[in-house]
């Protein structure tokens, strides 16, 4: 049966259209008045939207960690390597604490928000079963990770193992299943070029995490600063709290697995999204801009972990928003991410900077995670997030109004089916 939605506005990729309306399955057929439509189509289910509503295609979260769904105020803030101590001395709990429920309430809050698609990065597999069973669509990132070269296969064995688990009856749960590379500290080169070789064989998504901090930079660049405290705490079995006597004990032993552009490079023949790059230099930039890279920004993970503001205004390549996860952050609400980063990049235009926030997260996000959703144009999926505003908005503000008073969205949809919100 084909269903016909009239809003008063409709976000496509050319920005915003008035008083048209969508006519669908489970994709998109045709965009027109509503009138031409149910002529066209005379056995279809019309709905008009309230005044002030806004049609937008279901938004993209592109990075999160579901798995982490149990941390409140378990882990540390304020300075990364803090944080990721944290996460080390308290991983086991914290997943052992988290429940499907948990993340289901996640997925929900996600949903709310309209996300109709997200990024999950898995790095144990445990939140496979949740992401199999949510309404949403589900780009599955199998996290590879691992420094240490004995350890090499093994890890990778695993690693593979959560891919082909993620694998099995993919299209029937909207499942994509797609890779993650940690990140240049934390995995050895030689599964570095395993799990790409993998992405480009079977054209998967791939996204790594990379300059997330200063720490990161300083290691990479020069093989000193705090990493070298934290892997001689963490990884050497080194008990003792006297960091000087620790650093004196491996500092001869202990150097970074890659620079910042050998691992770069490694991802020449593969589009990748990375994810962060807030102590990127401007010739990392200009080099996944010529590769065709992405990146993803989580202005409040980064925020609450200590990094500086990512200058976005210096970013001309593909640019999505994104959550992160809730061992950084504390909501997965799309639109709360969103007003973040309006406060964040208080240097920018607000109107101009309002427009791009929402593209992050419809076409740029499809784009950088390879998906078909994000547009509403003919053929694409029958994805879409319905807003009503509380009055009638200017129509240049209706990017900012939006980002400003949605919390939830109205209605939703995913493949041309209604989906029901709590």
């Amino acid at each position: 049966m084909v269903e016909i939605i009239k809003a008063d506005y409709i976000y496509t990729p050319k920005g915003f259209i008035k008083n048209k309306a969508v006519a669908f399955k489970d994709k998109i057929l045709e965009i027109n008045t509503l009138k031409n439509l149910q002529k066209k189509y005379p056995d279809a289910n019309s709905f008009e939207a309230p005044k002030n509503s806004i049609l937008y295609p279901g938004f993209i979260n592109t990075h999160i960690h579901l798995e982490f769904s149990a941390n409140k105020t378990t882990l540390k803030y304020g300075d990364f390597i803090d944080w990721l101590g944290s996460v080390i001395e308290n991983r086991e709990s914290l997943l052992d604490r988290v429940s499907n429920q948990d993340m289901d309430l996640a997925c929900n809050q996600m949903l709310e928000s309209g996300v109709t698609t997200f990024g999950a990065v898995s790095s144990f597999g445990i939140d496979l079963e949740v992401c199999q069973k949510t309404p949403q669509k589900v780009v599955y990132f199998n996290e590879a990770i691992g420094s240490e070269p004995a350890m090499v296969d093994a890890l990778f064995s695993d690693f593979l193992a959560r891919l082909e688990a993620s694998k099995k009856d993919a299209r029937k749960y909207k499942i994509t299943p797609a890779v993650e590379i940690h990140s240049p500290y934390s995995i050895h080169p030689i599964m570095t070029k395993r799990v790409i070789e993998i992405a480009k064989s079977e054209n998967m998504p791939i996204s790594a995490h990379f300059m997330e901090s200063n720490y990161e930079r300083v290691w990479l660049d020069k093989g000193e600063g705090r990493f070298l405290e934290f892997f001689a705490k963490y990884f050497k079995g080194e008990k003792s709290n006297k960091l000087v006597e620790i650093i004196a004990k491996y500092s001869n032993k202990i150097k970074p697995l890659t620079t910042a552009k050998e691992f770069l490079e490694l991802f020449d023949k593969v589009e990748a999204m990375f994810v962060h790059w807030v102590y990127a230099t401007k010739e990392e930039l200009n080099y996944i801009k010529s590769k065709n890279h992405s990146i993803a920004h989580c202005p409040r993970s980064n925020r609450l972990l200590g990094s500086k503001r990512l200058e976005i205004e210096n970013i001309d390549t593909t640019l999505s928003v994104a959550t992160d996860g809730l061992s950084s952050n504390y909501s997965l609400n799309i639109f709360d991410e969103l007003r973040e980063a309006l406060m964040v990049h208080s240097n920018l235009p607000l109107r101009e900077l309002a427009n791009r926030l929402i593209k992050s997260i419809t076409s740029d996000a499809a784009e950088a995670i390879k998906s078909d959703a994000g547009r509403i144009e003919v053929g694409a999926p029958a994805d879409f997030a319905l807003i009503v505003l509380p009055d009638t908005p200017r129509e240049e503000d209706l990017a900012l109004q939006t980002i400003l008073h949605t919390k939830e969205v109205d209605s939703i949809w995913i493949d041309g089916v209604e989906i029901l919100l709590a």
